[in-house]
């Protein structure tokens, strides 16, 4: 399972990346807010910097809602850098762009998926990534986990290529959980990938260890 950091702080980006399990990042205009990145230069700035900083993948978010809103907005974001993937949403015209942008080799990342019927079109239209939001999901009481389950089935019963990114994580244990039931992807907060370092036994073992150390070594 790849991990992707979702987030718009570089200094949380670059420890994630120096630890050596980052694949790629996810961001959306809720996180640039929250690091204070605003407007258009800005924003296609920050863009630049966070793959200055990463090998992998870096989800590009649209703003407009209309087609022909989504395509402009897409290509320029396409041509900030290679490894750019194109953020769109889950609507009529967000399908529509979708298939779009697969014709012309432009990756994409279908967002706000709530249901295994809105992942199928996604992976129809040639989605390079869809993203159901699990721990959205687990806020109005429904099993974020389950969704996950409902894609994998379909998306192995037909071969579709389209990776199943689980994004809205919030836990150590969604990302344990989401990689059980075979995401190709999860998107979280450093917190959560940091917590999978975390083991009681371990710190005890570790302070065993330095101790017996210390004894043999007076």
């Amino acid at each position: 399972m790849k991990f992707f950091i979702d987030t718009a702080n570089l200094n949380d980006i670059k420890e994630a990346q120096a630890l050596g399990v980052l694949d790629g990042v996810t961001t959306n205009p809720s996180l640039m807010a929250k690091e204070g990145i605003t407007g258009r230069n800005n924003i296609l700035k920050h863009y630049v910097d966070i793959c200055n900083i990463v090998d992998g993948d870096v989800s590009a978010e649209v703003i407009a809602v209309d087609f022909e809103g989504m395509i402009k907005e897409g290509e320029e974001l396409a041509e900030l850098y290679e490894q750019i993937v194109v953020k769109i949403p889950m609507t009529k015209d967000g399908v529509k762009a979708c298939k779009y942008f697969s014709e012309k080799g432009i990756k994409t990342n279908v967002t706000l998926v709530f249901s295994a019927g809105q992942a199928l079109l996604a992976a129809k239209a040639g989605a390079t990534y869809v993203s159901p939001f699990i721990g959205r999901l687990d806020d109005v009481s429904t099993d974020g986990l389950n969704l996950i389950q409902e894609i994998r089935e379909i998306y192995d019963n037909y071969g579709y290529e389209t990776g199943i990114l689980a994004a809205s994580v919030r836990h150590t244990m969604h990302i344990v959980n989401c990689a059980k039931i075979g995401a190709d992807v999860m998107t979280g907060p450093l917190s959560a990938i940091l917590g999978l370092l975390k083991h009681p036994l371990t710190d005890i073992g570790l302070a065993q260890f330095l101790a017996d150390f210390e004894k043999g070594n007076k």
